[in-house]
């Protein structure tokens, strides 16, 4: 179906929005009034520029306030209509959005709207132009797509229908089966936007919060598939209020909607894609350091041992377990000293995963390759963190480990760290809703519920991403306000079978861990019935504890190295949760480490 998106989702002006637009692939775009009225382009110029552009231009919008009003007010507002009609020849488009009207004036008389309704699509038909009446959530009488219909239907003109809005029709919980019921003929445009479910005035809900499908909690597919079997043959178009993306580049949220119309296409069984080549887990991890001996030291002490070092490229192999580090010598930004940069993932067909983020347009990363390297595919993420597909270990086949050379050096002498358990991103702050589309789509990861954590100077949002087994599990943070994430670390879990026994050794081995409160055992004590013993040793090796009714999750962290720290967790049971309980006080400390420079305990 061909994709169109309104000029008010994008930030800038109107040119660059419409550049934006169609670099991205869309094929057209609503012209939001705002954004011409305060353009110095004329109505001929858009028209050109969208042209040269390849772009259509589906709608003009919004006429508001029109409705069953007294008669001495319909002369005005037919009198502002027949300007609207006039400027839209020029613009060269023939479909008007009307939104039910929210004016105190607007009387609740169906028979009223419909007759003015009718009067306003006969003179618009007169104008070679079609009517397409929305009712708003908030509208004073009309706020729901049935009540709307029954005006249409009664209006009966061939040049007034009706146009859905997901938002609209999901914010107020109506069922959008019923969509089924009306003619598909009389379906002029449909309006997508998603949005997280949250209990608010649905007006601020709306002009604040909407975001692309498939980043919220709105069955948008189920509601297009409705529309569809309607008989609905018009545009898939994005219309979005958001703060955030009125502030992003356009070009980056440009790309992000069609991946999310492409998604939502395939989720509407309208598309076929190539099928998600769901990875399984972290083949390993990236971390560049321009002085890589800090690094080194580390992993030492957290019982790595280097037994790779790459063929043709200042790249070392660290490993415990099946627990991996690739430690690049080049490329860190020497501000921010080692920092995590790429992610293999375990992949059960990499060339399927290249083909599947290709076709949601994710980036492929252009990789420099010397000698007989192994051929390995990336792709980048929103935030920049570029993803490797691949296969370890596969008998009688080449995989990534093979362009490495035995390179006997520092090594740990074990802690009992047997695999990643998880990694953890933080994004820039205005591609957290983007980073949690990508890795839906692109990767076929299930997102858990976004949490609101407390960070001392904020709120620090979090949300989950995993495979169904849980195998791979990549969470993704933003800092509070914009800029925090510069100040804020990555880090990579490592997971145990016994966190005491691990603890103990990577202190004898000089680790420094993040100091824990005593307020936080004492507060432990309180909250679980823990043994005492167990509870001296947490307290004792800094270890954090959380349950749920599934398990137990034990954890600890080190300290802080440029961007960059680990976890130590043990899970037990079906526990699937990351410790957000202990967030903030993990927060806490690590803002009073880099304040004050506390030591770690050793």
């Amino acid at each position: 179906m061909r994709k169109s998106i309104a000029t008010v989702s994008l930030s800038g002006s109107l040119s660059e929005k419409l550049t934006a637009i169609a670099a991205a692939g869309f094929d057209g775009v609503e012209i939001f009034e705002n954004d011409l009225t305060a353009t110095s382009l004329s109505p001929e110029d858009i028209r050109a520029r969208a042209a040269d552009l390849g772009l259509s231009i589906d709608l003009y919008q919004p006429f508001r306030d029109f409705e069953a009003v007294p008669e001495e007010l319909l002369a005005g507002n037919l009198r502002r209509a027949e300007h609207k009609f006039a400027l839209m020849e020029r613009l060269g488009t023939d479909l008007m959005l009307v939104c039910s009207s929210v004016s105190p004036h607007a009387v609740d008389d169906d028979a009223l709207a419909a007759a003015q309704l009718r009067r306003l699509a006969e003179r618009a038909a007169a104008h070679g132009i079609r009517i397409a009446y929305e009712a708003l959530a908030w509208g004073r009488h009309v706020h729901t797509y049935e009540h709307a219909w029954r005006l249409v239907r009664e209006a009966d003109h061939p040049a007034l229908g009706l146009c859905l809005d997901s938002f609209h029709i999901l914010s107020r919980g109506s069922a959008p089966r019923g969509i089924e019921d009306i003619p598909g003929e009389k379906l002029f445009f449909l309006q997508l936007a998603d949005a997280p479910l949250m209990a608010m005035d649905v007006l601020q809900w709306s002009r604040h919060y909407r975001c692309f499908p498939g980043q919220g909690g709105f069955d948008v597919a189920g509601l297009v598939r409705h529309a569809v079997r309607a008989g609905y043959t018009g545009p898939l178009s994005l219309e979005v209020f958001n703060d955030v993306f009125r502030q992003a580049d356009a070009g980056r949220t440009a790309v992000d909607a069609l991946r999310s119309l492409r998604s939502l296409e395939e989720a509407a069984r309208l598309r076929t894609l190539p099928a998600p080549a769901v990875p399984g887990g972290v083949a390993f991890a990236e971390l560049a350091a321009v002085d890589p001996e800090p690094v080194r030291a580390l992993l030492s002490r957290l019982g790595f041992a280097r037994t790779g070092r790459h063929t043709g490229k200042p790249v070392e192999l660290w490993q415990q377990g099946t627990a991996r580090i690739l430690l690049n010598a080049v490329g860190a930004d020497r501000r921010e000293g080692p920092a995590l940069v790429a992610l293999g993932l375990e992949t059960p067909d990499p060339d399927a995963a290249v083909r599947r983020a290709e076709s949601l347009l994710a980036p492929v990363v252009p990789r420099r390759r010397t000698g007989q390297d192994v051929p390995l595919d990336a792709v980048a993420a929103p935030d920049g963190t570029e993803l490797f597909f691949c296969r370890t270990a596969r008998t009688g086949h080449a995989d990534w480990t093979d362009d490495f050379a035995p390179a006997p050096g520092p090594s740990g002498c074990g802690a009992g760290l047997s695999r990643i358990d998880h990694v953890a991103l933080t994004q820039p702050w205005h591609h957290f809703d983007s980073a949690s589309l990508f890795y839906r789509s692109v990767l076929g990861l299930r997102p858990d519920e976004c949490l609101d954590l407390a960070d001392p100077y904020g709120l620090f949002r979090s949300r989950a991403m995993a495979d169904a087994d849980g195998g791979l599990r990549i969470v993704l943070n933003v800092a509070p306000g914009p800029g925090g994430q510069e100040a804020r670390p990555q880090h990579i879990a490592l997971a145990t079978d016994d966190i005491v026994a691990t603890v103990r050794r990577i202190r004898e081995g000089g680790a420094a861990l993040l100091p824990v409160c005593d307020n936080y055992y004492d507060d432990l004590e309180a909250r679980h019935d823990l043994d005492p013993g167990t509870l001296a040793t947490l307290r004792e090796l800094g270890i954090l504890y959380d349950r749920d009714e599934d398990g137990e999750f034990w954890h600890c962290y080190t300290a802080t190295l440029g961007r960059v720290f680990f976890e130590i967790v043990q899970r037990t049971g079906g526990y699937r949760g990351y410790g957000a309980r202990n967030a903030p006080v993990r927060l806490a400390a690590q803002h009073t480490a880099d304040r004050r420079g506390l030591p770690a305990r050793t």
